[in-house]
C-alpha cells in the first residue's frame, strides 16, 4: 500500500535543502518494530540469504508472495532452522506490515477457534507476504550483530554523537546496545550495506555462477517496490512524505538513477550511487525529535528535592508510523494521560524510576528501557510492547507481542495473541494474566485489531543467541521466568473516571486465578462477618477502626504502596498529566474509592465495619 503524508518539516531539516533536493532516509518501523534485539543467527547472512533469493525467484508458488508453508519448508530444509524459531521471523514480519484491524480481527476469530495443532496449521498456511520484502526484513537482523570489534571496544565504529537532553555519560557507553531506536546506527546501516541489499533483488538469471551481480546489472522497476519498505523520501518541491519508487519515477532523481523506459529497470551501480548520494537520517527520527519535536516537561516537589521529567514528541507533524513520544527520567511522580496525541504512537520511556505510568490510548508500539521500580499500564499496543535493561518493573499491557531482555524482577501482565519472547540476559521474570481495565479498552483494542482470544501469556519461547532455548536444553538460565503464582495473583483499577462501556476485565481467567479471585473475596465476607457478629459498642468500633488503619497505613508503607497513593492526590506542585494546553478531555480525574477498594480487594481493607 503506498504511503503518502502531507506534514510540516522541521525547520533545521527544511533549511539544509535545495530547490532540486531530494533526501532519502531509513524507515523507522522496520529496524524498530522487525529487527530483534537479539544477535541473529548465522543462518541469515548475506550467504544464505543470497541463495534464499535465488530460489525463491526460481520457484513456482515462491513469488512475488511467500506462504508460510514454502517459508517453513525453506527454513527448516535449506537453512536448518527450529520451525518455532521459523514462524517468530515470519509472525514479526506480518505483525507489522499486515492488513487492517477489521481483517487483523478475522484472522484471531479464525485462530481462536482452532482445537489443535493440525487445525492451527492450516490457519498458518493461508497467509503470505510479500517474497522480495521478507528477505529484506531477514536480511536486516544483521542490525544487531555484534562484531568482534564492537565486542572489545564498545562501539563497531567511532561517530561523532551530539549530546542531547537524554544523554549522560552512562548512556554513551551504552548506546550502542540499542540500535532498534538509534536512528544514526540505522542511516549507518543502511548506507554500508545498500550494495548488498540491492543484490538481494536483482533477477537471478543475471548473476554471476558465483552469484555475485556483474558490472551491468539491471534492477527491474517491480523489484524496486519492494524498497519501499525500507526507504521513503521526499522533495523540496513537495514535502509530502512518498515511497521510494515514486521518488524514482520522476526527476531529478530519475535521471541521476539512470532509469530505461524501454527495459523498466535502473543500472544497479548507478541506482546504487543515486540512493548513496541521497541517503540523509530520517528527519521524523529520535535525534530530530529531541531537536526540533515539542519539548514538555514539569515539576514536582518530591521530599524536597525538585525532580524534572523531560517529555518529547513529534506527532503533531509526524507521519503515521513515524510518530514518537519519548518519556525520560520520571521519578516519583504518576503520570496519566488518555489522547489522539498518543493514538498511533511508538512510546519510549526511558531512565524512569519509582514512578507509575498510565498511557491509555491505542498504541503503536512501547519500549520501557532502563527503568526502575516502576509500573507502567497501556492501552492497547498493536505490535509490541519490549522491556529491556529494567530492574523491579511491572508492565500491564494488551499486546500483539510481548518481548523482554536483559531485566531482572520485573514482572509483566499481558493478553497477547503470540507467545512472549524472553531474550538472553533475563533474571527473576514474572508473567502473569492480564488484570485490569478502563472504560475504553474494548473500543481501543478493536481499533489496533486485538482481541481477548487467543491469549499465549503463558506459554513464552526463549531465544538465546545460538536460537531457541527448549526446556529439554542445558539452560544457563534456568530460573530466568516463572509463571505467577495463583495465590499471588489479584486485579487492578486504574484510579482513574473515565467514560466507557468496559467494566471488567476482558477475556477469561485460568480456573487457579479465578479460584485465588473468589477465595479473597470469602476472606473478606468472612472479616466482615466476624466484625458484625462481635457486636462490638460504639467506643470499640472507633478503637477497632484506628487499630485497622494504622495496619492499614503500615502495609501501605511496607510495600510501597503509600507513595503510589500520595502521588494520586493533587496539590499546587504535583501534575498527573502532560501540561501542554491539551483538551479537558486529556484529564483523567482520580477515583480514589476505587482505588482505594481494589486495596482492600487482596486482604487488606481500611474499613473495620
Amino acid at each position: 500500500m503506498e504511503r503518502r503524508h502531507q506534514h510540516v518539516w522541521p525547520s533545521t531539516q527544511a533549511q539544509n535543502m535545495d530547490t532540486n533536493s531530494v533526501n532519502i532516509w531509513p524507515r523507522m518501523e522496520p529496524f524498530l518494530l522487525g529487527a530483534l534485539q537479539v544477535a541473529p543467527t548465522s543462518k541469515l547472512s548475506l550467504h544464505y540469504l543470497r541463495k534464499m533469493a535465488t530460489y525463491v525467484q526460481s520457484r513456482d508458488g515462491c513469488f512475488p508472495s511467500l506462504g508460510w508453508p514454502m517459508w517453513r519448508h525453506i527454513a527448516c530444509g535449506k537453512l536448518q532452522l527450529p520451525e518455532e524459531l521459523a514462524w517468530i521471523y515470519f509472525e514479526t514480519f506480518d505483525l507489522f506490515t499486515s492488513n487492517s484491524p477489521g481483517e487483523r480481527l478475522e484472522r484471531v476469530d479464525c485462530l481462536s477457534q482452532c482445537s489443535n495443532k493440525s487445525e492451527l496449521e492450516q490457519q498458518r498456511n493461508k497467509m503470505s507476504v510479500d517474497t522480495l520484502q521478507f528477505i529484506l526484513f531477514l536480511y536486516i537482523q544483521q542490525l544487531n550483530r555484534v562484531s568482534l570489534r564492537s565486542s572489545l571496544i564498545g562501539e563497531e565504529w567511532p561517530i561523532h554523537r551530539t549530546r542531547t537532553m537524554f544523554s549522560s555519560d552512562r548512556e554513551s557507553k551504552t548506546s550502542s546496545q540499542n540500535k532498534n531506536w538509534d536512528d544514526q546506527a540505522q542511516l549507518s546501516f543502511v548506507q554500508s550495506r545498500l550494495a548488498e541489499l540491492l543484490e538481494l533483488l536483482v533477477d537471478p538469471g543475471q548473476l554471476s555462477e558465483s552469484g555475485l551481480a556483474p558490472r551491468d546489472c539491471q534492477l527491474s522497476l517491480e523489484a524496486l517496490y519492494s524498497l519501499d519498505f525500507l526507504l521513503e523520501g521526499s522533495t523540496q518541491l513537495n514535502w509530502s512524505v512518498q515511497p521510494l519508487h515514486r521518488l524514482l519515477s520522476k526527476d531529478p532523481l530519475q535521471m541521476q538513477a539512470g532509469y530505461c523506459a524501454v527495459k523498466r529497470s535502473f543500472p544497479l551501480y548507478q541506482l546504487l550511487s543515486c540512493l548513496q548520494h541521497n541517503l540523509t537520517l530520517n528527519p521524523f527520527g529520535i535525534k530530530a525529535c529531541l531537536r526540533s519535536g515539542k519539548k514538555l516537561a514539569w515539576a514536582q516537589q518530591v521530599e524536597g528535592n525538585m525532580k524534572r521529567a523531560k517529555i518529547a514528541r513529534n506527532t503533531h507533524m509526524a507521519p503515521a508510523g513515524s510518530k514518537i513520544v519519548l518519556m525520560s527520567q520520571v521519578y516519583k511522580q504518576t503520570l496519566a494521560k488518555t489522547s489522539d496525541k498518543l493514538t498511533g504512537a511508538n512510546i519510549k520511556i526511558h531512565r524512569c524510576s519509582d514512578a507509575f505510568i498510565y498511557l491509555l490510548s491505542p498504541l503503536r508500539s512501547v519500549s520501557v528501557d532502563k527503568c526502575r521500580d516502576c509500573t507502567v499500564v497501556l492501552g492497547p499496543v498493536e505490535t509490541s510492547v519490549h522491556v529491556h535493561s529494567c530492574q523491579s518493573v511491572r508492565v500491564v499491557c494488551v499486546a500483539g507481542r510481548i518481548i523482554v531482555g536483559a531485566s531482572s524482577r520485573c514482572t509483566v501482565h499481558a493478553l497477547t495473541p503470540t507467545r512472549p519472547l524472553l531474550l538472553p540476559g533475563n533474571a527473576d521474570i514474572t508473567l502473569g494474566p492480564y488484570h485490569t481495565f478502563y472504560p475504553t479498552l474494548e473500543d481501543h483494542m478493536g481499533s489496533v485489531g486485538l482481541a481477548v482470544v487467543p491469549n499465549m501469556w503463558d506459554q513464552p519461547l526463549l531465544l538465546g543467541t545460538d536460537g531457541l532455548v527448549k526446556d529439554s536444553d542445558a539452560n544457563p538460565e534456568p530460573a530466568c521466568y516463572r509463571l505467577l503464582p495463583p495465590e499471588d495473583f489479584h486485579t487492578m483499577v486504574v484510579p482513574f473516571q473515565m467514560k466507557g462501556d468496559t467494566c471488567e476485565v476482558p477475556g477469561e481467567l485460568a480456573s487457579c486465578y479465578q479460584m485465588a479471585i473468589e477465595e479473597k473475596q470469602r476472606r473478606i465476607q468472612k472479616w466482615q462477618k466476624t466484625v458484625m457478629e462481635a457486636q462490638l459498642n460504639k467506643e470499640q468500633k472507633h478503637k477497632f477502626q484506628e487499630l485497622v488503619e494504622a495496619k492499614f497505613h503500615e502495609w501501605l508503607l511496607e510495600t510501597g504502596q503509600r507513595q503510589e497513593l500520595d502521588s494520586l492526590i493533587p496539590n499546587p506542585m504535583s501534575t498527573l498529566l502532560f501540561p501542554d494546553g491539551g483538551p479537558p478531555g486529556d484529564q483523567l480525574p482520580v477515583n480514589m474509592a476505587a482505588y482505594l477498594t481494589s486495596k482492600g480487594g487482596v486482604g487488606h481493607s481500611p474499613m473495620a465495619c
